[in-house]
């Protein structure tokens, strides 16, 4: 599939909570394995003022970890995460932050997967990776 229609079909089917978080798909690359977003965080998803809750933090990076698993095009129907673990380098405040999704390797059942959340500026705020249970598309007799 044209990586164009990757994004029209990731803009089209979206879930709520990305819309929430302000969130859009900005890129994706099938050789590369790898789905770019950006959010607009308001206030609402802060404690402290302007930081971004850790959850928040969390929810942006596995968007982005796992849309680039479906962006790679390999058959997967859909994932879920067994672990995550999430470094916070710098406090993520409110405002435009990017998400960069990686599929690092993937097998039939597992993938490992990376995500960096850069701000408005392009500090890199924090990391994550993921080891997520692949579930493929059945096939069709």
């Amino acid at each position: 599939m044209d990586e164009n229609l990757i994004l029209e079909h990731f803009r089209s089917h979206a879930p709520g909570f990305l819309t929430m978080l302000g969130g859009r798909f900005v890129a994706v690359d099938r050789a590369a394995k790898t789905c770019t977003m950006e959010f607009d965080i308001s206030r609402d998803f802060c404690h402290s003022g302007d930081v971004v809750q850790g959850g928040f933090v969390t929810a942006m990076l596995d968007a982005a970890m796992t849309h680039a698993v479906f962006a790679a095009g390999d058959g997967v129907a859909n994932l879920s995460s067994l672990e995550i673990k999430t470094n916070y380098l710098e406090a993520t405040r409110a405002g435009r932050l990017r998400a960069e999704g990686v599929v690092i390797k993937s097998g039939y059942k597992l993938a490992f997967l990376e995500g960096r959340l850069y701000d408005a500026e392009g500090v890199l705020t924090a990391t994550s990776s993921t080891v997520a249970k692949l579930i493929r598309a059945k096939a069709t007799p």
